[in-house]
């Protein structure tokens, strides 16, 4: 596990000045990789690369980064793991390779060798971010792995091609220079984050997952090749579906398959030279995740949970009767307002860009706790996107075949009532009628339930109820003015696979939007900080294309989700343990505002700041702001959004242009 940065300038460069320059971009990713530093300088190229490294497997000097071939052709900086290295590393040494270390960087190396950039990715397992040096051919390759679980930043800065883990490193080159993106900043307000390829800086990109991009000889500064393809979910999921419609297994059958690949995709996680452990919810996915570790180890495994005190939001007593049931070694952290405050102001630094999933506060505290035992943690996270476990797949597909029939008019008459009565008012009609109401109808957070109603009441079709339920905001221009949002995955239909089901589209699209670009960046993002890594079993390759072989009735069955992870658990762990509704890793957030968190909130939200910085409607940030406090309204989330952004800016501002908040046509990434 490492950090990697990049530097071309194609007319070539000074020696001690390139020099410069790398060791500053991988100093500013010291957190990813504390244990080695490295860099390469070809000066007459104008190429440098540099690495941190988290020694995780082979940590003797065999695996320094950046790594040369023994043919001198080929330079690798490479960040993440190659899980099967050992089956490719068997492959090459019976095609006459020779290795003299134990790395998988040697190994993957080893493959670009000899099947070329492209092959030798689609041979690998494993989660990682490529640049790849050609000093023959003059070639700059990067790449990424296919659910994008480890990030790239790449974009020309005064005729230079910046490269980078994350946005730090390309910022700690003195040539960075660039405008934030009004644009991608109203994307951010609808999705909580910046999807690929878009940055908050205006001609910087993210890599797409599953994509390379190439920088030859013909590269001119200013100009992002579009990224190609080397693997398309859109296949697995063609392929799985003619290969469920030619067979038709038995329910044991598919349980003891989903054993196999899930047992053995964990396995092959579970090597390493140091210490490893799991993050443990007590939910399905990782509850799965670590019973198969503790079924595949000779000790105790380490696993972590944390305990928030809020009643409602704390899942630490189910994390700890599954751990006691599994017998592992486990550890939890009772989370206070105080902790939390302590976690916001370094958000912004973690993060690089505007990042609003209010999760992350747990999820960094966890990996801060995580870190203190262990180097590596397993985590349960892409079993809801590839086994339907989110509660808007159901809950979409019922609740449009139930209003579909009602006129739209009054269906948006019917969403501007609910949302005209103040959320408390709900939860106090709740909490007065819970013990007479049937248990389907008992559910926690009701106010928030009645706004997801009430947002997607006026949807004119399922298409349409998907994208409000997963838009945090239905029109972000009006508190980002002036601004246009690009498209998405989620807006271009061209992109879409051709899936009938509406459930499982919704899965594939949450698979290429919302995991990478959120799920996984959160990951990601609090684990490196902490220099833990984190590995995702349930994202083995295998895995998915396993899953989406398996007929949607097994996926979302009776409006229960994950309905056959969920039967896989119970050979392992008792029903009544882990059987309850879906939680989330979030926190009393809304509570917190009006609370400990109110003074650093007032002093971002202030309305001179906002007028002065120029890119959010002050008048309706102030509005929302006071309706909060009052309690009139809960406008948790995008008040997070702007908070999450107003620090940010804070942050990047000796870095960001701020005088010119409009986007410029022609500005995105290609």
């Amino acid at each position: 596990m490492c950090g990697i940065a990049g530097i071309l300038e194609p007319g070539g460069a000074g020696e001690d000045e390139l020099q410069a320059h790398i060791e500053a971009m991988t100093a500013a990713l010291r957190h990813r990789g504390p244990d080695d530093a490295g860099t390469y300088v070809d000066p007459a190229a104008g190429v440098a690369l540099g690495s941190r490294r988290l020694a995780v497997v082979d940590l003797s000097r065999h695996g320094h980064q950046p790594m040369v071939c023994a043919q001198r052709r080929h330079v690798l900086a490479f960040n993440g793991e190659i899980y099967n290295y050992r089956d490719l590393r068997r492959e090459l040494e019976h095609e006459g390779a020779r290795f003299g270390g134990s790395s998988d960087t040697e190994v993957l190396l080893g493959a670009i060798c000899r099947w070329g950039l492209r092959d030798a990715l689609v041979r690998c397992n494993g989660m990682f971010a490529v640049a790849l040096w050609d000093t023959t051919e003059r070639c700059l390759q990067l790449a990424r792995d296919r659910f994008g679980e480890k990030p790239l930043y790449y974009g020309w800065a005064n005729g230079a091609l910046l490269v980078g883990s994350e946005l730090k490193a390309i910022r700690a080159n003195p040539a960075f220079h660039a405008d934030v993106d009004a644009d991608a900043l109203a994307l951010y307000f609808r999705h909580n984050c910046i999807p690929a390829p878009y940055t908050i800086y205006r001609g910087f990109a993210k890599l797409p997952p599953a994509t390379i991009v190439t920088f030859d000889r013909t590269a001119t500064a200013g100009t992002l090749p579009p990224p190609v393809p080397y693997w398309s979910l859109a296949d697995v999921v063609a392929e799985g579906r003619l290969a469920r419609a030619q067979s038709a297994p038995s329910l044991e059958a598919c349980l003891d398959d989903l054993d196999a690949v899930l047992r053995s995709a964990v396995g092959l996680r579970l090597h390493a030279d140091v210490a490893l452990g799991a993050f443990l919810s007590g939910g399905i996915d990782s509850s799965l995740v670590v019973a198969l570790m503790q079924a595949q180890s000779a000790h105790r495994v380490r696993t972590f949970t944390v305990a928030l005190a809020e009643h409602g939001y704390d899942e630490s007593a189910s994390a700890r009767e599954v751990a006691s049931h599994l017998g592992t070694d486990h550890t939890e952290l009772l989370v206070t307002p105080r902790d939390a405050l302590d976690v916001v102001p370094r958000l912004p630094a973690m993060y690089d860009e505007p990042f609003a999933d209010s999760s992350q506060i747990p999820t960094a505290l966890l990996a801060a706790l995580t870190r203190r035992h262990v180097t590596v943690a397993l985590s349960g996270d892409g079993g809801d996107e590839l086994f339907g476990g989110y509660n808007r797949y159901a809950y979409a597909d019922r609740f449009w075949h139930r209003v579909a029939r009602v006129p739209l008019p009054l269906r948006r008459h019917a969403g501007r009532i609910a949302s005209a009565v103040p959320p408390t008012w709900w939860d106090r009609l709740y909490a007065r009628a819970g013990p007479v109401l049937p248990a389907a109808w008992r559910v926690r957070m009701p106010s928030t339930k009645v706004a997801k109603a009430a947002r997607v009441l006026p949807a004119a079709d399922l298409h349409d109820t998907y994208r409000r339920l997963t838009s945090h905001m239905a029109d972000p221009a009006t508190l980002v003015p002036n601004t246009h949002e690009p498209p998405t995955v989620l807006t271009d239909l061209d992109r879409w696979p051709s899936v009938d089901e509406p459930v499982e589209l919704m899965m594939y699209l949450d698979t290429v939007s919302y995991l990478p670009d959120d799920i996984l960046t959160k990951l990601d993002r609090a684990t490196m900080a902490a220099s833990l890594e984190a590995r995702v079993p349930l994202l083995d390759p295998a895995v998915a294309s396993w899953a989406w072989r398996l007929p949607l009735e097994l996926k979302v069955h009776r409006g229960s989700g994950k309905w056959l992870l969920r039967r896989l658990l119970h050979r392992y762990v008792p029903a009544q343990l882990v059987e309850r509704p879906k939680m989330g890793f979030g926190i009393p957030l809304s509570d917190w505002l009006r609370g400990p968190l109110r003074p650093w909130a007032e002093e971002l939200l202030d309305a001179h700041r906002l007028r002065r910085d120029g890119y959010l409607a002050a008048g309706e940030i102030r509005r929302m702001w006071e309706e909060h406090l009052s309690g009139r309204r809960d406008h948790e989330a995008l008040l997070w959004n702007a908070l999450m952004f107003g620090a940010w800016l804070e942050s990047a501002r000796p870095a960001a242009e701020t005088a010119t908040p409009r986007s410029t046509a022609g500005g995105h990434p290609a």
